[in-house]
């Protein structure tokens, strides 16, 4: 069987299918906001220091998850979080108050091989940039009119996950509505492409992107209402691996209260040894505690090295 290749084109799987694992945590942490903030978490990113680093749906602030670091306090199962002071700041936001709608619905992070950050910014569909070392955040001027057609007028179905490649692209997931991960050149700002990948089988009669990393020339996507990550070769949009998180989200001791029947991550993060996997469950508190709002961060060995089988 062929694969789909060029813009505008959707994955046709290779006979075989792509490889099948089960994702389980080694570790949680309940994130914990300085004096009970509401925090829903929305993306996740790893930067070259290591540093975790997360935004939320309701200001352009970028944060940092602290975990644990002695025994008595991993045993603790609580992360906290600090602000990174330097980038999104107001003032660096100023020149696009006038055109701003409603305030900064952040959903997606991502980091550069320079130490750029990138977030994408829901309601009025901005791809911000925070360049360090110059202390500046820019709106990218992306030309978005031959994608135009997959956005939705709701503003709160719009875009919902961004990776940055070192191929000099920019990968931007399309949440619910339409589906769509786009890729954008990032040295002319247009649209090279675009597509959609789906997992094998599937619960819900609809896609919905929450996330997007990239790691070593592949793009992981994370699809919130399947409880699965996707490894895709991004040039040809082949799905070359499932990694199912079904049974890690649903356990009791993890399992969020909810209005709806679908999931809850919105975070991830790959490294050579792990996936992390974040919550946004939108305030409502874990079914074994009903006191219990904050998002749970999950540590998962990658099933698919060799790491993680010693």
């Amino acid at each position: 069987m062929g694969l789909g290749l060029g813009i505008g084109t959707t994955l046709v799987m290779a006979k075989g299918g792509p490889a099948q694992y089960e994702l389980r945590a080694n570790d949680y942490w309940r994130v914990t906001m300085p004096s009970g903030m509401r925090f829903d978490t929305s993306g996740l990113a790893l930067d070259a220091k290591g540093r975790l680093l997360t935004v939320h749906d309701r200001d352009p602030d970028v944060w940092q998850i602290h975990l644990p670091k002695t025994e008595g306090e991993l045993g603790s199962r609580v992360a906290g979080v600090s602000m990174v002071t330097n980038c999104f700041t107001r003032l660096q936001l100023l020149p696009f108050a006038r055109e701003k709608f409603d305030r900064y619905d952040t959903e997606g992070l991502s980091v550069d091989a320079q130490g750029r950050l990138y977030s994408c910014e829901e309601a009025n569909r901005w791809i911000l940039r925070f360049d360090p070392s110059k202390t500046l955040v820019e709106r990218l001027p992306i030309d978005w009119s031959p994608v135009r057609r997959f956005f939705s007028s709701d503003k709160n179905a719009s875009f919902e996950g961004i990776a940055v490649g070192d191929d000099q692209r920019l990968y931007v997931a399309n949440e619910r509505s339409s589906a769509r991960i786009f890729v954008i050149d990032i040295n002319n700002y247009k649209i090279i492409d675009h597509f959609e990948v789906s997992p094998r089988r599937s619960g819900f009669s609809f896609l919905h992107y929450s996330d997007l990393c990239w790691f070593r020339g592949f793009l992981f996507v994370l699809c919130r209402h399947q409880q699965v990550v996707l490894k895709v070769d991004p040039r040809t949009h082949q799905v070359l691996a499932e990694y199912d998180y079904k049974k890690l989200e649903n356990a009791p001791e993890h399992r969020y209260q909810s209005r709806y029947p679908t999931g809850t991550m919105e975070g991830l993060a790959v490294d050579d040894h792990h996936f992390w996997l974040l919550t946004d469950n939108n305030c409502e508190t874990r079914e074994q505690d009903p006191k219990d709002r904050r998002p749970t961060l999950f540590r998962c060995p990658r099933p698919d090295t060799a790491e993680a089988s010693k």
